[in-house]
């Protein structure tokens, strides 16, 4: 397909054999090879674009493609008794009917409107354009040529209907209406691509659907500390036929990426994972999983995909977490520091603030973030002091002149908390985040959390086993690379950061369908993230994901006019969290 239209393009761009050319002028009017050839080359643009759409299986691409390619091989020959380019032509859409049976795949449920947009409003807009080019350039037209028959010509050269104006040679009324042809071609091609659109997702997640996850999160979200994420306002959500399993995805550029583990019953993964894969292919999406846990994966693997380390999670047990020892002298020196500097740890529940304290602390964090754009998909919540999230837990670090820094974990199970968000203000002393981690750990006992998942180390078991005597030179050379690419991006720092909390590592493997999907996969991942930020029309930007919001200083009262349940800790004792920034 794609070679066809790149064959057509180039066919209708270079000049035609003399003598084939001449046969055909003796056979059909003058203005039929034109039209023609403008003809051929938007079907081959065409083409180009319905290739992808070809690739994933979309059943209103191939009858486009199979109209349009029996529809080439005629325009060749007229443009110049082309017949090679014709024979290639026909040859595509003999293939094209046999291989009927590989094009099931559904439209983007939305795409009927957005076509039915761009045919209405194509033509006001091209239209005008023509009628305007005839009003400047009336060279070639015969004197006295009105108004009202120059905006008839523009409209119905869109569709190559020959207009009332007459022209003084046949080469300025071929020059008029090959220039209105193509304007009706790029209208043609606007609704081509509006229809070929990579499908969104049926919806995302309404309210019955948030209740039905939060059920399962309720009872299985202990499994896995990404979970809470599959809450996020930007995912869709699919579930297996009796409900006790679902994964949680977005749809970005063709390609269904879930998250992290499917929710609930370990016993219905696998009906989940095939009600997911199913509706992938039925939309013609290409099915990815990003930051699955190894029973995760196991559970894909077994549905066919493929997986592959990305790194590892730091998880951190709240009982076995201490300041003392050698070990932790890093820590421990710089706990000792903002101690020092007057530095105060606060660790509550999100429910037990009032709503002008978390919407104070929330435009600290919008100022303390980094850009404009809220990163986060796989590990990240998106919506920091939301009602719904009132069991999350917020610590606070403050000096005496106020907030310099916060972590926002979300529920893991009952037992469990999972970073979200790390944010602190920039010069700020040394040591913050881990005196954060450190007042957190204090609290742990009270909070009843047992164990805390800190951030994601991006090949970590590189770093690690690339460091030591007698590595193998493959891992020292992609050890090297990664400290190259640690200068652009924090991939080191964030597993030394983690690292000198001695963590539990946890691998999480990204899920693909096959080696040739993966750069899709890498970009759709990247832009999930919004690391990769794409530029987008009548809409936001994907991956902006929703403001921040935090918490202010302890001591202030609730709504309610109640005391809150807030604590202010000794970070001597101990600590431990998921940071995104390096201290």
């Amino acid at each position: 397909m794609l070679v066809v239209g790149a064959v057509s393009v180039a066919s209708a761009l270079l000049p035609a054999l003399h003598a084939r050319l001449h046969l055909v002028d003796e056979m059909v009017p003058l203005v039929f090879p034109a039209a023609a050839t403008t003809g051929t080359a938007a079907i081959g643009v065409i083409l180009i674009v319905l290739s992808r759409a070809l690739r994933r299986g979309k059943f209103r691409a191939w009858v486009l493609a199979t109209i349009l390619a029996a529809a080439a091989s005629v325009l060749h020959l007229l443009k110049g008794l082309d017949v090679e380019e014709a024979l290639m032509c026909v040859a595509l859409t003999g293939l094209l009917l046999r291989a009927r049976r590989e094009f099931t795949a559904r439209p983007d449920p939305r795409s009927l409107s957005r076509v039915l947009a761009v045919l209405l409003v194509g033509p006001v807009v091209a239209g005008p354009i023509g009628f305007v080019w005839l009003a400047l350039d009336s060279r070639g037209q015969v004197p006295g040529t009105s108004m009202a028959a120059r905006l008839a010509q523009a409209f119905l050269g869109l569709i190559g209907i020959p207009g009332p104006i007459s022209f003084v040679s046949e080469g300025d009324y071929d020059q008029a209406a090959v220039a209105l042809l193509v304007l009706g071609a790029a209208v043609l091609l606007l609704a081509v691509l509006a229809a070929m659109r990579p499908a969104g997702g049926p919806h995302r997640l309404v309210a019955d659907e948030q209740g039905r996850l939060r059920e399962l999160l309720q009872r299985w979200g202990w499994l896995d500390s990404l979970g809470y994420f599959a809450l996020r306002d930007d995912r869709s959500v699919i579930f297996e036929p009796a409900g006790r399993a679902a994964i949680s995805y977005r749809v970005i550029g063709g390609v269904s990426l879930a998250g992290g583990d499917p929710i609930g019953d370990p016993a219905a993964w696998g009906d989940a994972v095939r009600a997911w894969l199913d509706e992938a292919k039925a939309y013609g999406w290409t099915p990815a999983a990003l930051g699955s846990s190894e029973r995760g994966a196991t559970a894909f693997h077994r549905a066919g995909l493929e997986c592959l380390e990305l790194g590892d999670e730091a998880v951190v047990r709240t009982g076995e977490f201490t300041l003392s020892g050698r070990a932790m002298r890093g820590v421990r020196q710089a706990v000792a520091r903002c101690e020092r500097a007057g530095v105060t740890v606060t660790v509550t529940r999100m429910r037990d603030l009032s709503a002008q304290q978390i919407a104070d602390v929330q435009a600290l964090a919008d100022h303390w973030r980094d850009g404009a754009v809220e990163r986060g998909f796989s590990m990240a919540l998106g919506r920091f002091g939301a009602v719904e999230d009132r069991d999350a837990v917020l610590v606070t670090a403050a000096c005496p002149e106020g907030v310099v820094g916060l972590l926002h974990l979300v529920p893991w199970g009952t037992d469990g908390l999972s970073l979200d968000l790390m944010r602190r203000s920039r010069g700020t002393e040394n040591g913050v985040v881990e005196t954060m981690v450190a007042g957190l750990m204090a609290a742990a006992p009270s909070l009843g959390v047992e164990r805390v998942s800190l951030n994601f180390a991006v090949f970590r078991s590189v770093f690690a086993r690339g460091e030591r005597l007698g590595a193998g030179p493959v891992l020292r050379m992609w050890r090297a690379v990664l400290l190259w690419a640690s200068r652009f991006w924090q991939i080191e720092s964030l597993y030394r950061a983690n690292a000198k909390y001695h963590p539990e590592w946890v691998p999480r493997y990204l899920v693909f369908r096959s080696p040739g999907d993966l750069p899709r996969v890498a970009t759709s991942a990247l832009r999930a993230e919004a690391f990769l930020v794409m530029p987008t029309l009548g809409r936001g930007g994907e991956a902006v994901a929703s403001p921040t919001a935090g918490v202010a200083e302890s001591g202030a009262t609730t709504g309610n006019d109640e005391e809150p349940t807030v604590t202010t800790y000794d970070t001597a004792a101990s600590g431990g969290g998921r940071s995104g920034t390096t201290e």
